[in-house]
């Protein structure tokens, strides 16, 4: 590849596997599998090797976990909240071992514990009493998620027995056992509710509901595996496994002490397959250098522990039939082929359905009808055909043709340049469209219009209620009609409608990506509202005007003026602006401190252990001082934290720019 591609490519990875972190951590709808996301992520790093110079702060390689959500109160870990590097092979595991004996010698001891599938949640506990929980997060910060965790059985509320320090915390893995899950996903069913995907999902969407009275309801379980104390007080993980269950705590009974890395391989090939005996889900073992000195010796990476690493098992294998080929259309017009399946067992589940991406993967695999394939459940989440047994094909069996017409409303389907998926272009009169444009627009990143939901929305539209995003606004004038339909009485009509009045006051930037105009996505849309103001200027914004906009690329530019060369689109945005919407920014004047960093620049890199990057740049900001995106003359100092990539160090020496710590920023402005 040359140099731009390879750019083009780096930026493409941080980009897709950013948005699986948001997916898998906030969202809790993991659209990849592990063993997917992780070759992505080893690309990334291995690009990110060879071409320092290209490394981004906001790589994923950079940091651990997702976003945080703006549901609960946002808490800084006093510890944080690090990933484990991951494998999936036996030598990358002997690699390990012999990495920990190079450092420390041959006299140390393994622990190897289940690798739980459920949400991660660190508990404080003050006086023996439970203080906060707190989740992952974004790794340095997470939500205090503390009154929903208390209706958890398994989580003292108060210590048993004795020997624990006035403070500490403990960190485990919350997860819902499987038999519950069924249960549950049967009564959502019965409700005319969307069953979740998977227990982890359910779980982790009973721990961001608001109302804790609800989720008492739902039989949620934790198992904890780490401690962590300021005073020392054992000298093995092993030893205080053992303590913290005397206490009170729910920890895994399957754990074992393993004395070399063969006793390691044998407790990881026991459970190869008797995982499926569990009434829980993991997705494979850890293992972690069991004496505390040792574990201080060997240190951390800036995401990881040297220390201990996560086997993962591969996804499990088997062959079915291949029915037939459906096509679902989403919202922005991409028709996506479904591989309906003769149903089979697949790690512990029954499928029937596997994804086919696109129509490359069509042409890929070969398929013809009735085919017999082998059918991979990535991640033990997501099914999907990896081959084709074209031994067992049928004579005279006919090939699955990519449709050339959209199965839903029989427009000819278009594919731009350069990209693998098909689209339907009647955006206004192709029924999934219209119905997923609207539930995108109500969404939480969007305009979170309280009151209504997805199932909603999909019911107004088959009663003729709504056609379009505007129409949201006018449903005050249809209650009477509304309180006909089932399930939907007085107060929540009131509900949805106050709800959709409040969304008037939502900011521009996030309308612009409520409007759901592709390639436009939440980010692009903070940039674009920013840098123009007002949905006229973009309007009426030329091709060399919108590429001039960091991040906005040619693709990106061209969605944009098809999109406002449409007059229906911009009929839509004067109805919108008459009922009230927000079209134009607000600026936001920073109140300053002080001016001691004024006509000073900084760029911020690195991990700090007092404080986050964006509170120092808010330091900054506020006293005066200008952030600057990438390293030049015009900068005046660097503020270095731990691990900073390389390129900037190399480039900021060689410009002779002042390279100084947040303690020296700090006395900056006393």
């Amino acid at each position: 590849m040359s140099i731009p591609e390879i750019k083009e490519r780096m930026d493409k990875l941080i980009k897709e596997l950013n948005q699986h972190n948001y997916s898998y951590y906030v969202l809790a709808q993991p659209v990849i599998s592990d063993l997917e996301f992780d070759k992505k992520l080893e690309e990334l790093s291995e690009l990110e090797k060879q071409h320092p110079e290209f490394l981004d702060a906001d790589s994923p390689t950079q940091k651990v976990g997702g976003d945080i959500t703006k549901v609960f109160k946002t808490v800084k870990h006093k510890y944080p909240m690090l990933s484990l590097g991951n494998t999936y092979n036996e030598q990358d595991l002997k690699d390990f071992d012999e990495r920990i004996r190079k450092a420390i010698g041959d006299d140390f001891e393994y622990v190897c514990e289940l690798k739980f599938d459920g949400l991660s949640i660190s508990l404080t506990y003050q006086d023996g009493k439970l203080l906060r929980a707190v989740t992952r997060g974004d790794g340095t910060k997470g939500d205090d998620v503390t009154k929903n965790v208390k209706t958890i059985r398994t989580i003292p509320r108060s210590l048993k027995g004795s020997g624990f320090v006035p403070e500490f915390e403990i960190r485990g893995e919350v997860f819902m056992h499987r038999p519950a899950f069924e249960k549950l996903n049967r009564e959502r069913i019965e409700n005319d509710e969307i069953p979740f995907a998977n227990p982890r999902n359910f779980a982790s969407g009973t721990l961001k509901m608001q109302d804790s009275a609800e989720v008492a309801k739902r039989p949620l379980d934790c198992f904890m595996y780490f401690l962590y104390t300021d005073k020392k007080l054992f000298n093995s993980h092993w030893e205080s496994l053992t303590a913290v269950k005397n206490w009170g705590f729910h920890v895994c009974e399957h754990n074992v002490l393993c004395k070399n890395i063969e006793e390691v391989f044998e407790f990881i090939r026991l459970w190869q397959n008797k995982r499926f005996e569990l009434s829980y889900d993991i997705d494979g073992i850890v293992i972690k250098v069991n004496s505390y000195a040792q574990q201080n010796e060997l240190g951390f990476t800036a995401k990881s522990p040297r220390w201990a690493i996560a086997y993962k098992y591969k996804a499990q294998e088997v062959e079915t039939v291949l029915e037939k080929v459906t096509y679902q259309v989403g919202r922005t017009g991409a028709v996506t082929p479904v591989a309906n399946l003769k149903p089979v067992q697949l790690a512990g589940t029954t499928v029937k359905r596997a994804t086919l991406h696109n129509a490359n993967e069509i042409i890929r695999l070969d398929l013809h009808e009735k085919d017999t394939v082998l059918v991979e459940k990535g991640g033990e989440i997501i099914p999907k055909i990896i081959a084709v047994n074209a031994e067992k094909r049928k004579p005279g069996a006919l090939k699955i043709i990519y449709p050339e017409i959209c199965p839903e409303c029989g427009s000819n389907l278009i594919r731009q340049e350069g990209e693998a998926v098909f689209y339907c272009p009647n955006d206004e009169g192709c029924p999934p469209q219209i119905v997923g444009k609207i539930q995108h627009f109500i969404s939480r990143k969007a305009m979170n219009i309280e009151g209504l939901g997805s199932e909603t929305i999909e019911s107004f539209y088959r009663h003729g209620f709504l056609e379009h995003i505007s129409d949201l606004y006018i449903l005050h004038e249809k209650s009477d009609q509304l309180k006909q339909l089932d399930r939907f009485g007085e107060r929540s009509i009131n509900n949805m409608l106050e709800g959709i009045e409040r969304s008037k006051q939502t900011p521009f930037e996030k309308v612009l990506f409520g409007l759901g105009i592709r390639y436009v996505g939440e980010t692009v849309a903070k940039k674009i509202a920013a840098h123009f103001k007002n949905i006229d200027s973009i309007i009426n914004a030329s091709f060399e005007e919108l590429t001039s906009v960091d991040e906005i690329g040619d693709r990106i530019a061209q969605s944009l003026l098809v999109y406002f060369k449409e007059p229906r689109h911009l009929e839509q945005i004067e109805k919108l602006r008459s009922h009230g919407l927000q079209f134009e920014s607000e600026d936001i004047e920073i109140e300053l401190k002080s001016n001691k960093l004024s006509d000073k620049t900084f760029i911020i890199s690195g991990v700090f252990e007092k404080y986050s990057r964006e509170e120092l740049k808010e330091i900054i900001e506020i006293n005066g001082g200008k952030i600057l995106s990438s390293i030049s003359s015009k900068l005046n100092y660097l503020v270095a934290g731990d691990n900073m990539g390389p390129a900037k160090l190399e480039k900021a020496n060689k410009l002779g720019v002042p390279i100084i710590s947040d303690e020296e920023l700090l006395a900056m402005i006393l």
